[in-house]
């Protein structure tokens, strides 16, 4: 099992929607995969649950978010045992660890999307959590347990829902922030991509993960050299290592240049290896091949604008491939989808081969 996440210091890169149609084509192939949101936008939950049931788990949970200690205790023992039964938010099975409480008596089932693909979905409130990340990181220095227990309990929830699911993938979704969230994601996770647009601000994103990278790499060294041999089991055996890049979502100019990108664009997709041998520390990233360092994934298999395909597939909760085929199409849109349906269903293939080159990738960490 592996757990990967998508990251960029930079918004508005796609992230979730790669994200959601990553997740979806390698339970396609055969692969099963679970989805955790931790991006309080909750774009990637979005992709895959109606509103409407998205804002009754949120409801149902809110009591238990604000304090979970005492809602656990004024509630009968037979209905907390049903609640948990059904599927919760990532928020909700973190909010003990927050609340310096016990651990769950039972794991919550995830969200189930398609066969083979699952989703633990996204809260707004999960900056609570990335707020007591905050006040127990010293902690975390002398060894406190709780401390420890917040800082490892995501990868641990993945870790204990590919034990009971049988996942081979997690992919995680994230902010843009380079908080303290996200340190703790990004440090414990396995691997990670970076989706980039060919422009200024994804060179600075790139530029800025490298620096947190080697800030966040030495303080967990650090951490690790002060605490006990039992208590760093808690942790993953390696500091994370970078998967690579893609560049997605960008508008395609056919015949300009080598990746039907406009020049200025592709002046600046020349110089993201560049970017990412100066900033990226060889540490996080010497697992793999010189090509593969300076190669997008997939090369130019999502490269290119979908334009307005992602709108309909957050609307119709499916991946772009799948959407000409659904039953529930409205009649406003039914004629457009279905005579551009050969647009649609290529897109698969496109994925197809973005997610072999990605794979190609994640054998590299072993």
């Amino acid at each position: 099992m592996k757990i990967i996440s998508l990251f960029n210091n930079k918004g508005g890169v796609g992230k979730s929607t790669l994200a959601f149609h990553l997740s979806n084509i390698l339970a396609e192939l055969g692969h099963k995969t679970l989805i955790i949101d931790l991006d309080p936008q909750c774009n990637a939950t979005i992709c895959g649950m109606d509103e409407e049931s998205l804002h009754r788990m949120w409801t149902e949970e809110d009591e238990f978010i604000e304090d979970f200690g005492s809602t656990v205790k004024k509630i009968p023992q037979g209905d907390y045992d049903i609640f948990i039964r059904n599927p919760r938010t990532i928020h909700f099975l973190l909010k003990p660890t927050e609340d310096g409480q016990g651990e769950l008596p039972a794991l919550p089932p995830p969200v189930n999307l398609v066969n083979n693909l699952d989703l633990i979905p996204g809260r707004l409130t999960i900056h609570k959590y990335e707020n007591k990340i905050s006040e127990r990181w010293s902690g975390a220095y002398s060894g406190d347990p709780l401390s420890i227990r917040t800082i490892t309990n995501i990868r641990t929830i993945a870790e204990e829902y590919a034990r009971v699911h049988n996942y081979e993938y997690i992919i995680i979704d994230t902010s843009p922030s380079l908080g303290s969230l996200n340190k703790v994601i990004i440090s414990t996770v396995d691997g990670f991509l970076i989706p980039a647009l060919p422009d200024m601000f994804s060179m600075y994103g790139i530029r800025n993960i490298g620096s947190a990278l080697k800030q966040w790499s030495k303080e967990f060294t650090t951490l690790y050299g002060l605490i006990s041999e039992d208590k760093r089991k808690q942790f993953p055996q390696n500091f994370v290592r970078f998967l690579g890049y893609t560049i997605y979502n960008a508008k395609k100019y056919t015949g300009v240049t080598e990746w039907d990108l406009a020049q200025a664009h592709y002046n600046y997709a020349q110089q993201i290896p560049q970017t990412i041998e100066q900033f990226i520390s060889p540490e996080v990233r010497s697992h793999l091949t010189q090509e593969q360092a300076n190669t997008p994934i997939g090369l130019t298999a999502v490269m290119h604008s979908h334009n307005t395909l992602p709108n309909m597939a957050q609307k119709y909760k499916c991946p772009i491939w799948r959407i000409p085929s659904l039953g529930n199409l409205e009649a406003s849109d039914r004629s457009t989808i279905l005579g551009n349906r050969g647009i649609y269903e290529a897109t698969r293939q496109a994925y197809i081969d973005f997610a072999n080159s990605f794979l190609e990738r994640i054998n590299t960490l072993n």
